[in-house]
């Protein structure tokens, strides 16, 4: 079986780097090691020498404090990982498209020369790093632009002429109206109120300088290769301005003997200060024009340097024009108590900030603009939360009988006494169940807490009024083993419990889709393959839905409307910290199982590295001899899963090369269910003993005779997904232990991530550090949540803003639950552009 290709473990991290146009790079730490282990990995492999170079060159800048440095060599990494021949994620793919091939930096002494004048041999000095255009983000619209009124106006009809190019970029990106521009608010700012002298730029800083151009041309690189390079100069020194591509059109932005205004990132090369592809203008109208001088000025996300001086005038003339015509949506009396700019004010200022407002704030995001929009967002999330709360307990459900006496037959089942924890979540539950307003509620609890045991006692509650039951999990294992679990409980109070999934013959399928249609099944376990046609639920009562945020709201709400508004009971073994809670889950109520059943002792965790591993296999052994068993998992991601399965089948036959004397199982995603279920059978029988899988085995697998829990490729896990293969063992009565074997190319952040699961056994410690290290978005996967999105409030950062919001919004929905009264009416015209019609799925969750 082939090696991995060396540049394989790069391929991740990468990923998340560049991911939303670099929006998580300041979290992205110690690059360079990472680089440093491919580079050995593909010396020792024999790998094209260029490829090597050109990843060798890129260790003094991929970690490098300017933003926009970072960025670049980022892109050239890519590139030259994918000329050493591995294949990139069509995403990466096509941020090296955008980028195109990068020279290496030269790593040439520093000198007094003045840069871009040709050496006595003819040939131009190279650069000290080659970059090229800074990388071009995503365009992202906020969430809360008009889609009618004056702000639809298209912007073919805005009442000036528009530059075809840069009409044709706009339609590119999807902004066609005039509201499109307005709301794509600025990345960075920068300061052009006074003009700096080209000797006090700074390397690594953003900069802005006017000088004459003394020379501009093409000059040779090495490779036969050409590059353009301008020299600007003022009465204090020079600049060069390069550009790694060439053109007529550059010449004509640099005539000789010209003054020009340049702007961008300024660095030190090999022959004195340099940009690279920065932005060009005129100087001719520094002294008159108010919209690229004198003032502090936008820099958008998703325009090239060069063209953001033409989308600025647009802008400008944009928010001149039409961000009067605006509605607030607002009322007035809410903007006077909390202090907040109108809306077509804080849309002016956050493009064209006023003499006073700070830079730092403004490029922190933090500026009076940016928090009169950054609450708009939070604040009508909030609101549609609480509306979707209020609809819930407006509609007729289920009144089920709860009564004490039900609870205690339900409870009876359980061969085990409820913890104090689980017992107040079934209290919860209960109530909630007893009510006739359908229930909507969340069970969190961390891995081993025994959510299971308290859906249970909800599922024979709902049974025994004559109500079926579904259970739909993310993935055929999980859904396997709650058929295992629920048919123990609930087949001791004589309810029978069938499995729906894509698995089985066609004919087994059709018998069990029979049998739930004519109730002679009352609980239905499966995957999305329960709410796939044919599959129809002859009286539901009760819908429970594990590990929610896996699925999309889609699928959720097909799953509900099987049955008349039945109660809801989602669950999630992944701890959600409180901001995100409120945000993704506002309008569910909450039960927190927030102990373990007695007996279980704390897991034991461990960081080895890779030349600590026999170390590891001690352990193993160890835990072997006592009569216990072992995981052993790969990491397993799309863009490398056949030379992580590959990995994860060397492994399996290397553990059985060093315990000869053990069973050794493999478990992935790859084998057929039948396969899955025959490997899962022999690990719960102890006929396997060590068992390898791949991450197939994150949730819901219970094995209580397993101790040992080995992660290989421990750095490239995320926090939450490290927390929840822990969750795997520890869930007998004996000692557990979690061993993270690290590679050797890991970041700081992955260490970081090590170090804090070596530290912590919390659940909810690990899932605040993991939404810290990793943002909402990425956290929880939001997209699949049915929320907006968020383009200008951060969680983390927000968190006040984002508990005002919350109270604001619940005080004006207890005051008017269907937003009547005539103040309310902007509210409800807001709400429909932001929530985009998602408020009917009023029950999805």
């Amino acid at each position: 079986m082939s090696a991995p290709h060396p540049f394989a473990s790069l391929v991740g991290p990468l990923r998340y780097a560049c991911a939303r146009g670099f929006a998580q790079l300041s979290t992205v730490k110690d690059l360079g090691a990472l680089l440093r282990g491919a580079i050995d990995a593909a010396e020792k492999s024999g790998l094209e020498p260029s490829a090597i170079d050109a990843l060798r060159a890129e260790l003094p800048h991929v970690d490098s404090a300017a933003p926009e440095r970072r960025k670049a060599s980022l892109l050239r990494v890519l590139a030259a990982v994918r000329a050493g021949g591995l294949s990139l994620p069509p995403e990466l793919s096509a941020l090296v498209a955008q980028g195109g091939e990068h020279e290496g930096p030269s790593n040439g002494p520093p000198g007094e020369n003045e840069p871009g004048l040709p050496d006595e041999g003819g040939g131009a000095p190279e650069p000290e790093s080659d970059e090229r255009p800074e990388p071009v983000d995503q365009a992202r619209l906020l969430s809360i632009a008009p889609r009618e009124g004056p702000l639809a106006t298209p912007l073919k009809q805005a009442g000036w002429r528009i530059n075809p190019r840069l009409l044709g970029q706009l339609n590119r990106k999807g902004m066609s109206k005039v509201g499109d521009v307005l709301f794509l608010l600025p990345r960075v700012y920068e300061d052009r109120r006074r003009m700096r002298l080209i000797a006090q730029l700074s390397p690594g800083e953003r900069g802005v300088t006017v000088g004459e151009v003394r020379t501009a041309g093409e000059v040779p690189l090495r490779r036969g290769r050409r590059c353009f390079r301008a020299v600007i100069a003022d009465k204090s020194g020079s600049i060069a301005a390069t550009f790694f591509q060439t053109g007529p059109w550059l010449k004509a932005k640099f005539p000789v003997g010209k003054r020009v205004v340049i702007s961008g990132e300024v660095r030190a090369s090999g022959y004195g200060r340099e940009m690279a592809h920065p932005e060009v203008e005129p100087a001719d109208d520094q002294a008159t024009s108010s919209i690229h001088f004198g003032r502090i000025v936008p820099v958008y996300p998703g325009f090239e340097r060069h063209e953001q001086r033409a989308f600025r005038e647009l802008t400008f003339r944009v928010a001149e024009k039409f961000a009067s015509s605006i509605e607030e949506p607002l009322p007035q009396w809410l903007r006077k108590k909390l202090s907040l700019l109108e809306l077509g004010e804080a849309l002016r200022r956050i493009h064209f900030p006023r003499e006073e407002d700070e830079i730092a704030r403004l490029d922190a995001h933090q500026s009076a603009a940016h928090r009169r929009l950054a609450f708009d967002e939070l604040f009508f999330l909030q609101l549609g939360l609480s509306l979707r709360r209020q609809g819930v307990k407006l509609q007729p459900g289920i009144a089920f009988d709860a009564s004490e006496a039900r609870l205690s037959r339900a409870r009876s089942m359980l061969p085990f006494q409820l913890t104090e924890a689980q017992a107040r979540a079934v209290r919860q539950i209960c109530r909630d169940m007893a009510s006739p307003e359908p229930m909507n509620r969340l069970l969190q609890g961390d891995v081993g807490s025994g959510k299971t045991a308290v859906a249970a006692v909800a599922a024979a509650v709902a049974l025994f009024d004559g109500y079926q039951v579904a259970l739909m999990a993310p993935t055929e294992i999980l859904a396997e083993q709650h058929h295992h679990t629920l048919r123990g409980y609930l087949g001791a109070l004589g309810f029978e419990v069938g499995l729906v999934t894509a698995a089985g013959t066609p004919r087994a399928r059709k018998e069990v889709r029979e049998a739930i249609c004519a109730g002679r099944l009352p609980v239905a376990v499966g995957t999305h393959a329960l709410i796939q046609e044919g599959v129809e639920l002859h009286r539901l009562g009760l819908v429970i839905i594990d590990e929610q945020h896996r699925f999309g709201v889609i699928q959720r709400h097909a799953l509900m409307s099987k049955g008349r508004r039945p109660d809801v009971l989602v669950m999630t073994a992944t701890p959600i910290p409180r901001t995100l809670a409120m945000t993704v889950y506002g309008d569910l109520e909450v039960s927190l199982i927030d102990e373990l059943p007695p007996g279980r002792t704390p897991i034991v965790t461990r960081v080895y590295v890779e030349k600590a591993r026999e170390r590891v296999y001690e352990r193993m052994r160890e835990e072997l001899e006592r009569g216990h068993q072992c995981y052993v998992v790969y990491p397993l991601v799309e863009e490398s899963e056949k030379v992580d399965l590959a990995d994860a089948t060397r492994g399996a036959q290397e553990l059985a090369r060093l315990f000869p004397d053990r069973k050794v199982g493999l478990l992935h995603g790859r084998l057929r269910q039948e396969e899955k279920e025959q490997v899962m059978a022999e690990f719960r029988a102890r006929r396997t003993e060590i068992m390898v899988c791949t991450t197939v085995v994150e949730v819901g697998v219970d094995v209580p005779n397993a101790s040992v829990m080995v992660i290989e490729g421990a750095e490239r896990f995320g926090l939450s997904q490290l927390h929840q293969l822990r969750g795997r063992v520890g869930r007998g009565a004996a000692a557990s232990y979690c061993y993270l074997i690290a590679g050797y190319a890991r970041s700081k952040e992955s260490s970081d991530r090590l170090r804090v699961m070596e530290e912590s056994n919390d659940g909810f410690v690990i899932a605040e550090k993991d939404l810290e290290l990793r943002g909402p978005g990425e956290f929880l996967g939001t997209r699949q949540s049915g929320i907006p999105e968020l383009a200008v409030a951060n969680l983390v950062r927000d968190q006040p803003l984002l508990n005002l919001a919350r109270d604001e919004a619940r005080s004006i929905v207890e005051r008017d639950p269907r937003l009547r009264l005539p103040e309310h009416l902007g509210l409800v015209k807001a709400l429909e552009e932001r929530w985009e019609g998602r408020l009917a799925l009023a029950r999805v969750g």
